[in-house]
């Protein structure tokens, strides 16, 4: 694309924008509302602030139909749509240079994949951890039990809400303490 194609699609893209924007308040529509109007300002616009990454890829295929008779406004629209997406922090998305839209869909496809194993990798962490804390705090619970008796709600409270280097300190503190003062502190027990 030549400098001055970009120029033009830099203000075509702002024109556009601020169209759709007056045309569509955010908030005066939801997505199936706007999912049930079958025209491109919808989908640019479902675009903008998408339900989930795989509703990006079903506008995507839609906006080809469409715009299969004009190929600059496919390269226009998917260089729109790359730089939106790339500015949503919650995508954490760097894509090359696109000029089509089937370019860009195959592209995010891929993405998506390593989306997918990037979350499912990140919840099995999530849940390793959880995990360990609460085996940890079952641990401290046993062995404050068996050393000095009932625990209170009190201190049950305590570790339910520590943190799992908290509930660590306070069992090596158990292991040595003469009661429940030496390792929560004079106030309880």
């Amino acid at each position: 694309m030549s400098q001055s194609e970009e120029e033009y699609a830099e203000k075509l893209s702002g024109k556009i924008q601020r169209r759709w924007l007056t045309a569509y308040d955010e908030n005066a529509y939801t997505e199936s509302e706007l999912s049930s109007l079958k025209n491109m300002v919808a989908a640019v616009f479902r675009i903008e602030h998408p339900a989930d990454p795989e509703t990006i890829q079903v506008l995507l295929r839609l906006l080809e139909e469409w715009l299969v008779d004009r190929p600059d406004l496919r390269r226009m629209i998917a260089r729109w749509i790359r730089a939106t997406l790339m500015r949503k922090p919650e995508y954490r998305i760097l894509l090359p240079e696109v000029d089509d839209l089937q370019e860009l869909r195959i592209m995010l496809s891929e993405r998506m994949k390593e989306w997918a194993h990037q979350y499912e990798a990140e919840g099995v962490q999530k849940g390793m951890q959880k995990g360990m804390q609460q085996g940890e705090a079952l641990a401290l619970q046993r062995l404050l039990t068996k050393r000095f008796g009932g625990i209170t709600p009190e201190i049950l409270t305590r570790i339910a809400s520590a943190s799992q280097e908290q509930i660590e300190n306070w069992f090596d503190q158990a292991i040595d303490a003469s009661g429940y003062a030496e390792v929560f502190g004079p106030t309880t027990h």
